[in-house]
């Protein structure tokens, strides 16, 4: 029984039933895909995104690429760029399809660009692996770890100013670390930025094509293939309301799980998802467009993922001020343009800003006003573009999606020990209780549309099972 429709409960679900098991699952939506959902609904004519839209995790996904998604209907679509980064008064940061392309625009910090991403690129694979493995498990590739581990535990802000010199590497890598929704003074943020970057640089940051949804639809198309059952409009709130099961898989994040009647947990257990953290929220922002926004350095037109922030200290200080519960004047944006990479989308620009936890405009129509101002800072004239505007706060979020608590998108915060030890601190951290598996971005490996927290609860799942505890 798997509860919660979402890319990590349906890639569990996926996991076991091909394994041979019969799987049911259970989603208290109308429809499967959690926080991976697409609509046509929002804008005429076009399909917008309701969560995740950009991959990279995704699309290096060591879960995804065993359950073979592309023989199911998934399309990843890329743009000429990865991303861009763009800077007020001098040329945009640009973060190209391979490293050599990426250091040849970074003038002084060529090669302390190729330097410090090398050997994440010569071996993308094997570190992806390392990082969407639980690290309470002995890693596959030891040695990668060890490479990577010495500059990842930095924070990116520290790193970038001993590495770089030039606002656009500084800011690329600053852009690519905060990925972790949280400031680039914080430890282990420069192993966002080398991963992310790294991914840009060899997988790209992909779409799907035809929205994010295809993606669900391809993982539904794999389990109707193995005769699993999917219930929506299916609130689980009592496992004692599911029929008998050899393995119970939840897709929730801890505040939700401590809610679920019918679930004995030990008080160490109970204790450590009762001091679970949730993280900065994100506050989204869809905009129809008439034509396609007008950047002052027209290469960012050509990129997949734009990061208007400005320069790394405007980063940090923006984000310093979410972790204040500030809201910024001039907040980090993340602005995805799909429709370079998918047309099929329509003129549509999603956009997300980094705000604090369960934040509340102080007027109607603040944050849409401050994400524009930032895109208008880099691209004079968005605000000419614009057709219409959807904004969703962090209470929409929740309300769409009770795993997004407070806005937050990664179920829990990504600082501290809560990066690398999801939920808790065990041998084995996705098993709750007996038989009972947590399989949300709040276990490990983290936050992303990658599938791996579900993947790694249905390892459990299969080793309780073969060992006799499911019983």
């Amino acid at each position: 029984m798997i509860v919660g429709a979402g890319p990590n409960g349906l890639t569990a679900a996926a996991r076991l039933a091909m394994a041979g098991w019969r799987v049911d699952i259970y989603e208290r939506a109308g429809r499967a895909g959690g926080a991976a959902a697409s609509s046509a609904e929002i804008f005429p004519g076009t399909i917008v995104d309701l969560g995740a839209a950009g991959h990279p995790f995704g699309v290096a996904s060591p879960a995804f690429r065993a359950l073979d998604l592309e023989a199911h209907g998934l399309r990843w679509r890329t743009a000429p760029y990865p991303m861009a980064h763009p800077l007020e008064g001098a040329p945009a940061g640009i973060l190209h399809g391979s490293l050599a392309d990426t250091a040849a625009e970074l003038g002084a910090d060529a090669q302390a660009w190729r330097r410090l991403h090398g050997h994440i690129v010569r071996h993308i694979d094997e570190h992806v692996e390392n990082a969407l493995t639980p690290l309470v498990r002995w890693p596959h590739r030891p040695v990668r770890l060890a490479q990577f581990g010495a500059a990842g535990v930095l924070p990116a802000s520290s790193l970038a100013r001993a590495a770089f010199r030039t606002p656009q590497a500084r800011a690329l890598f600053a852009g690519s670390a905060v990925h972790a929704i949280t400031s680039p003074t914080t430890p282990l943020t420069s192993a966002f930025g080398l991963l992310f970057g790294g991914l840009g640089m060899t997988r790209g940051w992909p779409v799907v094509e035809g929205g994010t949804g295809a993606l669900i639809d391809a993982l539904l198309n794999l389990l109707r293939s193995h005769h699993a059952r999917l219930h929506t409009g299916c609130e689980v709130t009592d496992l004692r309301e599911l029929p008998q099961a050899d393995a119970i898989i939840v897709n929730l994040t801890p505040r939700q799980i401590l809610r679920l009647g019918g679930l004995e947990l030990r008080d160490g257990t109970r204790r450590s998802l009762a001091r679970w953290r949730y993280g900065s929220a994100v506050f989204k922002v869809d905009f129809h467009l008439s034509e396609p926004v007008p950047w002052a350095d027209p290469r960012v037109g050509q990129a997949g993922t734009v990061h208007v922030g400005g320069t790394l200290e405007e980063i940090c200080g923006a984000e310093g001020d979410v972790g204040k519960r500030r809201m910024p004047k001039r907040p980090l944006v993340l602005a995805c343009q799909q429709y370079v990479a998918d047309p099929s989308r329509g003129q549509t620009l999603w956009t997300y800003a980094h705000v604090p936890h369960g934040y509340v405009e102080r007027y109607p129509g603040e944050a849409t006003e401050l994400i524009a101002a930032q895109i208008e800072r880099f691209a004079p004239g968005f605000r000419d573009t614009i057709l219409d505007t959807h904004a969703t706060s962090p209470a929409d979020l929740e309300r769409w999606n009770p795993n997004l608590v407070g806005g937050d998108i990664a179920g829990g915060a990504m600082t501290g020990l809560q990066t690398l030890l999801r939920p808790r601190l065990s041998a084995h951290p996705h098993r709750l209780a007996p038989g009972v598996f947590m399989a949300s971005s709040s276990a490990a490996p983290g936050a992303g549309v990658h599938g791996m927290p579900g993947w790694w609860a249905a390892e459990e799942a299969l080793s309780a099972w073969n060992g006799g505890a499911a019983k």
